[in-house]
This record gives structure tokens, sequence and C-alpha cells, in this order.
């Protein structure tokens, strides 16, 4: 299993406004310098992170994004589930009926299992907690 490009890239630009998160609104041109991302893949990316109420934006000459909520309570698995929309190791574990072996496959609870603990994992760790793990280093 592979983590797509908008939630690696996603997790950064959010990294990047919690990082910056009592210093008010950043310009989405100085996250994209900083992280080496594109300016318009940023700005795709604010969007789902925005209708969740993870980001917020302000216009005008101070304007920029910051997060909505405190690095304490956004999780990477948050980031990820809006992102991707969800990930399930196998697309059975998410929905039986993709596979008329569903009821009867010896594997399908193991798949099932290793998703929940994935997002348990991805779950137990906040933005503030990656942030402090690197001050440390």
């Amino acid at each position: 299993m592979k983590l797509s490009t908008r939630s690696r890239y996603g997790t950064r630009m959010m990294l990047d406004l919690a990082q910056h998160y009592k210093e008010g609104p950043v310009q989405i041109g100085q996250i994209a310098k900083r992280q080496d991302i594109s300016v318009k893949y940023l700005e795709q990316l604010i969007i789902p992170l925005k209708k969740a109420n993870f980001i917020k934006s302000t216009r005008g000459p101070k304007g920029g994004h910051m997060l909505a909520k405190s690095p304490k309570e956004i999780t990477i698995g948050q980031i990820v589930e809006i992102l991707e929309g969800g990930i399930d190791l196998t697309v059975c574990v998410g929905d039986t009926d993709v596979c008329e072996r569903s009821a009867e496959c010896l594997i399908r609870d193991t798949w099932r299992e290793a998703t929940k603990a994935m997002y348990e994992k991805l779950n137990s760790v906040s933005l503030s907690k990656i942030i402090k793990s690197q001050k440390h280093c």
C-alpha cells in the first residue's frame, strides 16, 4: 500500500501550518517555497481541508491560511482520511459487494485488522507530536 501524493503533500502542508500556528495566516506561496510544492497543487489540497474545518483562510494583504484547530487536535490519520477518502488495504474491506468471495474469504479479516491497525497508528500521531519529536533530535 502506498499513500498518494495528495496525502504526503497535504501532511507536509499541514505540518508547515502547525509550525507557524501562533504566527497568524501564512501565505500559500511561502508554504510552496518551503515545502517545494507548487502553489496550484497546494490550492487543490486546501479545499477539502477547509471543508473539513481543519484550515481557515483570510483574505487581504495580511491574509493567508492557518489551522482552524490546535496542532494537538489534528492527527495524521484525519488528514489521510480527508485527502484519500479513506484507505482500505483491499477494496473488500470497506465493501463486501465488490467480491463474490467476501463471505468465505480466509484472508479478508486479516486485511480488515491491518487496515484498522494502520488507522489506529496514524490517528495516534498529532501534528504537534511530530513537531515536538523533531525539536528533540
